[in-house]
C-alpha cells in the first residue's frame, strides 16, 4: 500500500460514497462539499495549498451501496479524470441485511460487495492515472456482540484486502475508532453509531489527511 501523496498544481480529487460523504452537499447552506469530512479535508487543503489550484469534487449520494456506485462510476469517477480518488462505501450494503423486508433486495452481501468493488477499482486503474484511497466502513460501536457490528467486520476486511491488492492508501477508520471507543463512548460520536456528529466528521478528516501525509 502507498503511504504518502504529493499534491501538484491543477489536480482533481474526487470523493465518492454514501451519506457520510454526501453530508447534504446539495443543500444551499452546505454546497459544494457538504458539512462532513469532505468539507474539512477540502477546506484544509485549499487553505494549505492555495497556489496549487486544486479541484475537489464531492460525489457522495445518501443511501448508496457499492451497487449504486457501479451504476454511476463512469459519470462520477471516470469522466472527471481525478488524480486522487477516495472511496467510502459499505455501511448501507451491510445494514440493509437487517432492514425491513422491502429493503432486503437492496442489501449487498460480502461476495457481491467484494466482486463489485474490485471491478470498480479495476476500471479506475484501467482508465485513470490516479492514486486510490480506500476508507474503511465503520461503526461507532464498542459492543463486540452487536450483530451489525459483527457483520461489518467482513466488509472492513474486504476493503483492507483490496487496498493492498490495488496499491491504495488505506484510511483505517474502524481500526482508529476501536482504539478510542472505550474512552470516548459511542453516543459522543454519533446518534445512531453510523452518522458522525460534526466534530467526528472533523476527526475522520484528520484520519484521511494523516493517511495521505498531507
Amino acid at each position: 500500500m502507498q503511504s504518502k501523496i504529493e499534491l501538484k498544481p491543477n489536480q482533481t480529487i474526487v470523493f465518492i460514497g454514501d451519506s457520510i460523504t454526501d453530508a447534504d452537499r446539495n443543500q444551499s447552506a452546505y454546497r459544494p462539499f457538504g458539512f462532513g469530512f469532505v468539507h474539512f479535508v477540502a477546506n484544509i487543503l485549499l487553505a494549505r495549498y492555495p497556489q496549487l489550484n486544486i479541484s475537489i469534487i464531492n460525489a457522495g449520494v445518501s443511501g448508496n451501496t457499492v451497487r449504486d456506485l457501479k451504476n454511476r462510476w463512469e459519470k462520477d469517477c471516470i469522466k472527471p479524470q481525478p488524480d486522487i480518488l477516495s472511496v467510502l462505501v459499505g455501511i448501507n450494503d451491510m445494514a440493509r441485511r437487517y432492514a425491513e423486508p422491502e429493503k432486503l433486495p437492496r442489501a449487498v452481501y460480502e461476495d457481491e460487495y467484494e466482486l463489485t468493488y474490485r471491478q470498480l477499482l479495476s476500471q479506475a486503474k484501467q482508465h485513470l492515472n490516479c492514486q486510490l484511497m480506500l476508507m474503511e466502513p465503520f461503526m461507532f460501536c464498542s459492543d463486540a456482540e452487536n450483530e451489525l457490528f459483527k457483520s461489518l467486520r467482513g466488509y472492513i476486511d474486504i476493503v483492507d484486502r483490496l487496498a493492498g491488492e490495488f496499491g491504495a492508501i488505506l484510511v483505517p477508520l474502524q481500526s482508529e475508532i476501536d482504539k478510542q471507543i472505550r474512552q470516548v463512548p459511542s453516543g459522543n460520536w454519533s446518534l445512531d453509531m453510523i452518522h458522525p456528529y460534526v466534530w467526528a466528521h472533523a476527526w475522520i478528516a484528520r484520519c484521511w489527511l494523516q493517511a495521505t501525509g498531507l
